[in-house]
């Protein structure tokens, strides 16, 4: 094979910008500012917002260099093959899509919490059964809509993004006009001390939500073989939509903030702890108006949950259909050709995920929400995180010649402090949840990634079990900023 396989490059900087801002907002500032304030005790929880802002930029470098260099359709995936192919084989590729057929549906999971909570605003009587039944529902509607030929999701991802900005806007808007600052910027005795444990647990929980919020940034990377000029646009795409994103959400929390108590929203029986967006539309333009708005962003969720299970349910079949998974993921359906088991696998988990998490809030104190952020993360934490910024430092020894329109500012810092952000998220996991043990889980899940591997290698006949397959697709081709137009 003489280089990758070629797509029509079309998405240009604007383009990539968007795509990455519409999958970072999405239900998840709704419903985690509560979450915030929680972890930090107080209004300081804008702290939360701005340490998940510098995490997401030092790692999306990591991206931006990754994706520069290899341009090619499934992010991750590509990065992985091609930096660890030289000892492990497939292993890296294969846990990475082992992990994603756990982390993205369980992002699901948090958008399917976040739609129950909401819907709990216009159904304040809807019990705990009734609302997973809901929740059920929601993943069983999703999965049907999907059980067809699409053909696009181009209409969808802009009805989502119309949505959610009026959403997010009337928030922001209605705040700004009852605003008090003394209840935005008083802050508790106390707030931030650098030399007490507790400080650096609730810095930790805010860490994590932190990122949660600002996932997305890397999607424009996702689709670098649809990307003009990646070596220029993608790095830009990357830092333009997290600076975006942080002025929106340091507005909407410094917003809610002026407008709700924040010991309100530790209430569990508040309405501000469930659905604050509600309350603070309810406090400011009045029931009607929160009413409207709350419809709006149930509609967001359930799209982000259609477009996630959507885009999904592709990751292993691209995969198997790369002969690095498991084959009866790359089948179609025979009439309306989508990836059959992908999609039930991924719509089984989300279910799984969003019931599990409920229970376990129940039998441990956490909001569901919480435990749902805390699993995902760290199972992506290991296979994703961790192990592009190995693949960051292995490419360039393996690969110096690699062309690399762009390479990463202050080579190594922003990759020194996305480990230690990273450390810090996965590190502080089973303290800041007693009684979910997300570390051990993780360890569990890449564990069983790894027997699957060796059977999956065993069958195929490859390393471990056969001849490794070095294909250094990236190295000798034209930069692709050269071939763009």
């Amino acid at each position: 094979m003489s280089g990758p396989r070629q797509l029509p490059r079309r998405i240009g900087l604007f383009q990539a910008t968007a795509i990455n801002m519409s999958q970072m907002v999405g239900i998840g500032p709704f419903v985690t500012i509560p979450l915030m304030v929680a972890a930090f005790g107080g209004p300081q929880a804008v702290i939360g917002w701005v340490a998940g802002a510098v995490l997401a930029l030092v790692d999306g470098l990591i991206w931006a260099e990754l994706g520069a260099a290899l341009p090619g359709a499934g992010g991750t995936y590509v990065y992985l093959r091609e930096a660890f192919q030289y000892r492990t084989g497939r292993l890296m590729p294969f846990l990475f899509v082992w992990t994603a057929m756990l982390f993205i549906p369980l992002i699901m999971s948090t958008g399917v919490q976040g739609l129950v909570q909401y819907l709990g605003y216009l159904w304040p009587s809807m019990s705990t059964g009734q609302g997973d039944l809901v929740g059920i529902a929601v993943v069983v509607a999703v999965v049907l809509l999907l059980w067809r030929r699409v053909e696009s999701i181009g209409k969808i991802t802009v009805v989502m993004w119309t949505i959610m900005i009026i959403s997010v806007g009337a928030v922001i808007l209605a705040s700004f006009t009852h605003f008090h600052p003394d209840l935005a910027f008083t802050w508790p005795a106390h707030a931030v001390e650098l030399g007490h444990g507790s400080f650096w647990l609730g810095f930790a929980s805010g860490l994590t939500i932190g990122i949660y919020d600002y996932l997305g940034y890397n999607t424009s990377a996702y689709l670098g073989a649809e990307v003009k000029n990646p070596g220029r646009v993608l790095p830009r795409s990357i830092v333009f939509a997290i600076a975006g994103v942080m002025v929106v959400y340091l507005l909407m929390q410094i917003g809610v903030l002026g407008v709700t108590h924040w010991q309100d929203m530790l209430d569990p029986n508040n309405v501000a702890s469930q659905s604050v967006a509600s309350a603070v539309l309810e406090s400011t333009m009045g029931k009607g108006a929160a009413q409207v708005v709350t419809a709006l962003i149930l509609i967001t969720a359930f799209a982000s949950i259609f477009t996630g299970l959507l885009g999904g349910s592709r990751v292993p079949f691209n995969a198997a259909h790369d002969r690095v998974f498991f084959r009866s993921f790359g089948k179609l359906h025979p009439k309306h050709e989508f990836p059959v088991l992908g999609l039930l696998a991924m719509g089984v988990v989300t279910a799984g995920g969003f019931l599990l998490a409920r229970h376990i809030g129940t039998s441990t104190a956490h909001p569901p929400l919480t435990v749902l952020i805390s699993l995902l993360t760290t199972v992506m934490v290991i296979v994703q995180a961790f192990a592009q910024i190995a693949a960051v430092i292995v490419l360039r020894r393996r690969q110096p010649d690699l062309p690399r329109p762009y390479r990463m500012f202050l080579y190594p810092l922003p990759a020194i402090v996305a480990a230690i952000g990273w450390l810090v998220i996965y590190g502080y996991a089973d303290k800041s949840n007693p009684g979910v043990h997300p570390i051990e889980w993780s360890l569990v899940w890449v564990a069983l990634g790894i027997v699957a591997f060796a059977v999956w290698a065993r069958v195929e006949h490859v390393w471990p079990f056969g001849p490794k397959d070095i294909r250094e697709e990236y190295r000798n081709t034209e930069p692709a900023d050269a071939v763009a137009d």
